[in-house]
């Protein structure tokens, strides 16, 4: 015989209605446990974020507030010829020309290759060679760059002698240094692009090249511009490999297949090294530093060109990138 039990009456204990607030007084707990949690969580990223940006902002202030002074078109504008001791005259128009010139040697020798490697080993790579190859880009990936400098040394000097010293040479020791993060950085947009862009692609009838081009390519292009600038900024502070390799020259050079050339890093790196001058004046105690402005003004040229750099590849991007209708 079944027995039927009445349902107990509100407020009585164990009643649903003590049990719903008891449920609720516990998410409640629960809630502010949780937010609690996140506001200390938010309050910690906030002060990494603060403490990330003290050095960045403490270099840039420095650089600028010591370089500001000797900034000027002039200084833009003239070599070192002709100019020493303590004269205030002298510019870094042939440190501006040996770095562009030998940079862009460098992103000519090192992009195609570093993305055609990057293309193997995500869309045909398998097997030991593919293995073989990305284990010899992680290793390039932490070479020294003076290691990088002179093996350029002793490539060139094989062909034109221990005394050889041109661009070119600088270029191929900043390529060394340039094609594993160039291979990377490609190698990781293209695995994001989702494979089934490539099986519609093939569905369609498109051979396999041309879907890489026109498909994968178009779709990573953003990314791959922006490892391409990493690239370009990783070495276009380099001072070692291009003392090695290109030497230091005080006149301008244009020829980057022959003759010395001066670039930014190695001129900041020069005028620094020799320290305080004495005045042209007749003064005899007489004290100048501008040598040491000289390297301040041209470590700001540097870091100025490095943000073009980086504003162009932002354009580029934006513009290249699929646009989504």
């Amino acid at each position: 015989m079944t027995t039927l039990t009445s349902p107990s009456p509100a407020g009585a204990p164990g009643s649903s209605d003590e049990r719903t607030l008891a449920v609720a007084a516990s998410l409640r707990q629960v809630d502010a446990r949780r937010f609690r949690t996140d506001r200390i969580m938010q309050v910690l990223v906030y002060l990494a974020f603060a403490l990330a940006m003290v050095p960045l902002v403490s270099v840039a202030w420095t650089v600028v507030d010591k370089g500001i002074d000797r900034f000027s078109p002039y200084f833009l504008q003239h070599s070192m010829r002709g100019v020493f001791g303590g004269m205030d005259a002298g510019g870094i128009y042939h440190a501006i020309v040996g770095t562009l010139e030998i940079t862009a040697g460098a992103a000519v020798i090192s992009v195609p290759i570093g993305i055609l490697t990057a293309i193997y080993l995500v869309e045909y790579g398998t097997g030991h060679v593919a293995r073989a190859v990305t284990f010899f880009v992680d290793v390039m990936t932490g070479i020294p760059s003076i290691v990088a400098g002179l093996f350029a040394y002793a490539l060139f000097a094989l062909f034109f002698g221990a005394g050889a010293r041109f661009g070119l040479m600088g270029s191929v020791a900043l390529s060394v240094l340039m094609i594993p993060v160039v291979v990377r950085s490609t190698e990781e947009m293209l695995k994001l692009v989702p494979n089934e862009l490539r099986e519609a692609s093939y569905a369609l009838g498109v051979p396999k090249w041309l879907t890489i081009v026109k498909v994968v390519l178009r779709t990573a292009v953003a990314g791959i511009v922006t490892g391409v600038m990493l690239a370009v900024a990783r070495v276009v502070g380099e001072t070692a490999p291009l003392l090695v390799t290109v030497g230091v020259i005080d006149s301008i050079n244009y020829n980057l297949f022959a003759g010395r050339m001066m670039t930014l890093p190695v001129y900041v790196y020069d005028q620094y090294s020799k320290g305080l001058a004495p005045c042209s004046s007749s003064a005899t105690d007489c004290i100048t530093t501008i040598n040491y402005d000289r390297a301040w003004a041209a470590a700001l040229t540097l870091i100025l060109i490095v943000m073009l750099l980086n504003l162009l590849a932002r354009l580029v991007s934006r513009y290249f990138s699929p646009r989504m209708r």
